[in-house]
């Protein structure tokens, strides 16, 4: 498992709290099967951005630059945005893609949670 993986995942325990809560509520409804399939989708959408928002950031810190113009032009305005849009667009073909298996993993947490919430 990648320690990166781990982090992200640990870091997601309290929206997975919260939206486990939710889950658990959509699930005990008296259509259940449609229900669960239903917050089964939004868990795993909220997972994906999840990892998307989390590589975006870390290629944030990646593409910067210490006192130099750079390629995108760090020091103005203009180079700031288009490197935020541009770390945007990497995060989200990177999890398009496949990702890195954060949202996997965030994904199997809330379900557990969702799980012990359905028990408790």
């Amino acid at each position: 498992m990648l320690p990166l993986a781990t982090f992200a995942a640990t870091a997601a325990i309290g929206v997975g709290k919260s939206i486990a809560g939710s889950i658990a509520a959509a699930a005990s409804k008296p259509d259940a099967s449609s229900a669960t399939e239903a917050a089964k989708t939004k868990a795993r959408k909220t997972a994906s951005e999840f990892e998307s928002m989390f590589l975006e950031q870390s290629l944030d810190r990646l593409t910067q630059s210490e006192g130099t113009d750079g390629p995108l032009g760090e020091n103005g305005t203009g180079g700031g945005v288009y490197r935020s849009m541009l770390t945007k667009e990497y995060a989200t073909q990177v999890v398009k893609s496949g990702g890195v298996g954060i949202a996997d993993q965030v994904y199997r947490e809330m379900m557990r949670l969702q799980e012990g919430n359905r028990g408790a």
